[in-house]
């Protein structure tokens, strides 16, 4: 599926089987690719399907294996909710509850479940218990907790509830897709008795409430797409060596390691200086390198399968965002904070 396809167009079927297809070439991305399919299984209404790569997922390997146990579990609730086995959703909502996962993702589409099924006593309690996890010891909210205080503001909006310190926390980080602040308030797009005004004869309060759905529109596109990053190719040491062993034409490409790290890190600046949003990094390894190469019938040796390769891997979920916080570590694996490696003195606009 092209990321500027209309998803009516969408043969979500076949799109679901060709990402299992995929899955079963690139078992260590299977994960990504199965919930994939999955989500096109729902959205084709085909329900019990997605249940059944939800627990393919989790009966495959222990679930400690996985890379987020929680989220698989969280997607299998609701989606089992939706065709009536309204009983085993909230015992896996309590589950990923219990688990206190330190990833938005599972607490947002469990809180969801229950908002959408009218529970919203119990979808205020859980975004309140995620954002409690999520926001501890964090001066600053980090982005992946967002959907946690917006969708907290609006279930608390929906039952009344006054405004908290955490309410006016979510007020302050809304923003529209453009990134300036928004035409509308959060409180406007979570007024439940918005939706009144659309029975209105009168021109000047349906203009308005035009205004205010687009805004809404817009706020959710941004929070729901995933674009895939505009990604760079970063090969470990180990990884380097052995490449340009077996395939020295690609001398010319990565003359030294180090040289590599530094290009790596200067083009990604140069991206970011010139307005490219979503960047980030993808790791290489050579099996994987040579996997594609033969997937596009080429040779490794082809210095143009490069970029193709760092898009192939960000499309398939492998992308780390760049670039880090300085106190976090470098994403060249040196084992020091970003601040002080690749870092240092790094002014990214």
């Amino acid at each position: 599926m092209r990321p500027d396809m209309p998803a009516d167009l969408v043969d979500h079927i076949a799109e679901a089987e060709r990402m299992e297809r995929t899955a079963g070439l690139y078992p260590e991305d299977a994960e990504h690719l199965l919930l994939q399919a999955a989500a096109h299984l729902e959205l084709a209404e085909d329900r019990e399907r997605a249940t059944t790569l939800y627990d393919r997922l989790l009966s495959s390997s222990s679930p400690t294996a996985l890379e987020n146990p929680q989220l698989v579990k969280a997607l299998k609730a609701a989606n089992l909710w939706e065709y009536g086995h309204e009983a085993e959703a909230r015992a896996i909502i309590d589950g990923v509850r219990a688990a206190a996962p330190n990833d938005a993702a599972p607490w947002v589409i469990v809180a969801e479940a229950l908002e959408a099924h009218d529970e919203l006593e119990a979808a205020q309690e859980t975004f309140t218990q995620a954002v409690a996890l999520l926001l501890a010891d964090k001066p600053d909210p980090p982005q992946d907790a967002h959907p946690v205080l917006f969708g907290r503001h609006r279930v608390r909006r929906m039952l009344g509830a006054p405004h908290d310190e955490w309410d006016t926390l979510a007020d302050s980080l809304h923003t529209s897709s453009s990134g300036g602040p928004s035409p509308v308030s959060l409180d406007e797009l979570h007024d439940p008795k918005r939706v009144w005004s659309l029975g209105s004869e009168d021109p000047a309060e349906l203009r308005a409430e035009i205004s205010r759905l687009r805004a809404e529109l817009g706020s959710y596109r941004e929070a729901l797409s995933r674009p895939f990053p505009v990604a760079v190719l970063h090969w470990p040491a180990p990884e380097l060596t052995e490449l340009l062993t077996a395939y020295p034409d690609l001398t010319a490409e990565y003359p030294s390691h180090e040289e590599h790290l530094a290009t790596v890190e200067s083009s990604l600046r140069e991206l970011a200086a010139s307005g490219t949003p979503n960047l980030g990094i993808v790791t290489a390894t050579v099996p994987s390198y040579e996997a594609f190469a033969a997937s596009e019938a080429s040779s490794p040796s082809d210095a143009s399968l490069l970029p193709q390769y760092a898009t192939t891997l960000a499309a398939r979920g492998r992308a780390v965002a760049w670039p880090p916080r300085r106190d976090e570590g470098c994403w060249c694996g040196s084992g020091r904070v970003y601040g002080e490696c690749h870092g240092m003195s790094a002014v990214v606009g």
